[in-house]
């Protein structure tokens, strides 16, 4: 019997992601679309990519299923649970920042959503807080030097697309500032910050000091960064700490060759690739910020918690043109 599904925020870009990924699952059916500003809309006439894919119309009356999906903006999941009381058994998975740094909210504790490292406990659990986009590339670089207690200063750069801004038109998501343009923002300052470093440093034995500089860029969906460490290591060492790091885990990959964005876009995998000169290494991650970054992953923790296959739903390949 398939487990029902609902989305909290559908009308959203991580809301019609789940529902494109969700309908195609042979687990679970879609059984409640949310959205508070677009009641009684046809979800496929606010994304016409979805007509062939669902026909469910927005509602903004609340019914129990066994999965709930919260889409909200950051800052605003907390909030929906109180006023809207959802049953102890039902797998909540949050895609926003509300619990990712305290996930305790009344009898629930909000796990820490990436696989990677917290599958044993992403199993067990009913609560999921799923991390961040530029948290996920930059955490997935850097976890298996943290292991190795070979991290202290890091600095890391990373470019994503508009659709990471959210739905919500923005001066620097409108087309004519963004195509051909590029630009700096929350420069040492990245909400992601804290995040990246809490789990880092469960690992690392020492303190980390994170710098990290973001950038707007001119595409739509995507996340690429480089981080550079110091690091004595051969690179054949490396390497190793990484695979034997990542064995374990199918949607990293590991790569010895140059790597570019668009091997991950529209997929959920993270790849990984080391460049060493002297005694500085640069650690180059990519993912697409919609799935590896925020839906696919998600759906990657409902499948854990459910005791089914990591790929269940997610074997998609990446757009090469």
């Amino acid at each position: 019997m398939k487990k029902s599904v609902g989305i909290i925020g559908a009308n959203g870009y991580t809301g019609s992601e789940l529902v494109r990924l969700l309908a195609f699952h042979p687990n679970v059916e879609i059984k409640l679309l949310y959205s508070r500003s677009k009641a009684g809309v046809k979800i496929s006439d606010l994304y016409p990519d979805l007509e062939a894919v669902c026909d469910l119309v927005l509602t903004n009356e609340i019914s129990q299923v066994d999965i709930l999906f919260l889409c909200l903006p950051h800052k605003e999941s907390r909030n929906w649970l109180n006023e809207n009381p959802i049953s102890d058994e039902t797998l909540i998975i949050d895609l926003g920042n509300d619990f990712r740094l305290e996930g305790n909210f009344g009898n629930r504790n909000f796990i820490y959503g990436l696989p990677e490292i917290y599958f044993n406990e992403i199993k067990e659990s009913k609560s999921i807080a799923n991390p961040g986009c530029f948290a996920t590339a930059i955490q997935l670089a850097l976890l298996p030097l943290a292991k190795e207690n070979l991290l202290k200063d890091v600095y890391t750069t990373g470019i994503t697309g508009s659709t990471g801004a959210g739905q919500s038109l923005q001066p620097t998501t409108h087309f004519t500032w963004r195509n051909d343009n590029i630009s700096a923002y929350k420069t040492l300052n990245h909400q992601h910050v804290d995040e990246i470093l809490k789990q880092v440093n469960v690992l690392n034995n020492q303190e980390v000091e994170l710098n990290f500089v973001p950038w707007r860029g001119d595409f739509a969906r995507g996340i690429f960064t480089s981080s550079i460490i110091g690091c004595d290591l051969e690179s054949e060492t490396i390497y190793s700490l990484y695979k034997d790091f990542y064995k374990d885990s199918p949607f990293v990959k590991v790569s010895e060759k140059p790597i570019d964005m668009k091997q991950v876009v529209n997929t959920n995998f993270c790849v990984i690739q080391i460049e060493k000169q002297g005694n500085k290494i640069a650690i180059h991650s990519t993912i697409d910020n919609l799935l590896k970054g925020a839906s696919g992953q998600a759906v990657q923790n409902m499948n854990i918690a459910n005791g089914w296959e990591q790929n269940l739903g997610l074997n998609l390949k990446p757009v090469a043109f």
